[in-house]
């Protein structure tokens, strides 16, 4: 394997690892009726997210993570275009 094949599969693991976990942060936000947050002690979850700066820190990390995110996937794109793909008609 080469670096370049290296580097794309390890991308798309972190992709797929942060593309998981973003789908959970942001269904454990507390919306308007709780969301599934509530599931896990209603108001009382929001007040284990609190930062001491007043910004919750799941938003922190939502904010962090979506920005890995559209990282890995101009990345993946970037890479995707540079390697030698085989057609499957072929």
């Amino acid at each position: 394997m080469t670096i370049l094949n290296v580097a794309f599969f390890a991308l798309k693991f972190l992709h797929y690892t942060v593309s998981v976990g973003l789908i959970f942060i942001v269904l454990l936000q507390v919306g308007k009726t709780g969301g599934i947050a509530g599931i896990f002690g209603g108001s009382g979850s929001n007040q284990i997210f609190n930062a001491p700066s007043g910004i919750a820190f799941i938003k922190k990390l939502t904010v962090i993570m979506a920005c890995i995110f559209l990282f890995t996937s101009l990345m993946l794109t970037k890479l995707s275009t540079n390697m030698s793909m085989v057609s499957v008609v072929d």
